[in-house]
């Protein structure tokens, strides 16, 4: 295996092709040790394969409890209360929320971040806001 994979890539230097240099990382375990092989990139640590074009063609959608498609800079309304941690107040109903940040890759579900009259910076949650 590894000698397939030093033998592929010096055929890809020699041949004017992509070195490793310019590969990406993989996406499951970020090794930077990938390699070509056909029209796919293969990770030789995890043996994950994938085609390049498929991973730049994902792109997220976030959209609101209505469906709406939201994008940067929106204003946006609160539809149900919520409690904020550490304070005594909560964000009423109908509170209008302007120039929103989309965080598309937030690992704890709250993919908006906003500036909140009143409350300061906060991360808010897709699905309990709707498009102004």
């Amino acid at each position: 295996m590894i000698l397939y994979i030093l033998v592929n890539n010096y055929n890809l230097i020699m041949n004017g092709g992509t070195n490793m240099e310019n590969l990406p990382n993989c996406p499951k375990c970020n090794s930077e040790y990938t390699y070509e092989d056909g029209s796919l990139l293969v990770c030789p640590e995890c043996a994950y394969e994938w085609n390049p074009e498929d991973l730049a063609e994902k792109e997220v959608v976030i959209k609101d409890v209505n469906g709406n498609v939201l994008n940067d800079g929106d204003s946006v309304t609160v539809v149900k209360d919520l409690k904020v941690k550490g304070s005594s107040s909560s964000i009423k109903i109908g509170t209008k929320v302007k120039s929103i940040r989309l965080v598309p890759d937030a690992a704890d579900g709250h993919d908006i971040e906003c500036k909140i009259d009143g409350f300061g910076a906060m991360k808010l949650k897709s699905s309990v806001v709707k498009k102004a």
